[in-house]
């Protein structure tokens, strides 16, 4: 057989060879990481609960996500084993929050530049009622909107009639 024939074949058993390596490799680092759970570490569970280890068994783990509450979970539904630092900064909120940006306050009023009250009010939008006199120049043009209705009026035809019989 010629080679070129064989090379896509040669090419897709490579690709599915390296793709089956790097999932087995992450497999045994996640049992590794599993193995290394001890009483008293922080986890997370791939749902998203924080709880710390109350005891380890062969295929499941006591956990506690409150004081007084226990639950029982698959080993394989740790998704991550926290250091100690990491754990109480998410959980308990302890530590310091590192950010090189600036900090973004809770609310807009600290935003806004201070300006004396008086030219606040100028600045303010009237939501309200439209005054009398708009309420008349909206009439006016009402009444100019409705004259080419009054022309298919002349017609004798309303909305959807035809001449056809």
């Amino acid at each position: 057989m010629n080679i070129l024939t064989l090379l896509p074949f040669i090419v897709l058993i490579g690709a599915m060879f390296l793709m089956t390596r790097s999932a087995k490799r992450k497999q045994q680092q996640a049992a590794q990481m599993r193995d290394q759970m001890q009483p008293g570490t922080g986890v997370r569970t791939i749902g998203g609960l924080y709880a710390t280890v109350k005891e380890v068994n062969h295929d499941t783990v006591l956990l506690e996500a409150a004081p007084g509450v226990h639950l029982v979970f698959a080993k394989n539904s740790i998704g991550a084993v926290l250091d100690d630092e990491e754990y109480n900064r998410i959980v308990h909120g302890d530590g310091d929050l590192k950010s090189d940006g600036p900090v973004v306050p809770d609310d807009a009023s600290s935003l806004t530049e201070a300006t004396d009250s008086d030219s606040s009010d100028d600045a303010k939008i009237d939501l309200g009622k439209k005054p009398e006199a708009a309420d008349a120049e909206a009439d006016d043009t009402e009444v100019a909107d409705a004259k080419p209705e009054d022309a298919e009026s002349k017609n004798g035809k309303a909305d959807g009639e035809t001449d056809a019989k």
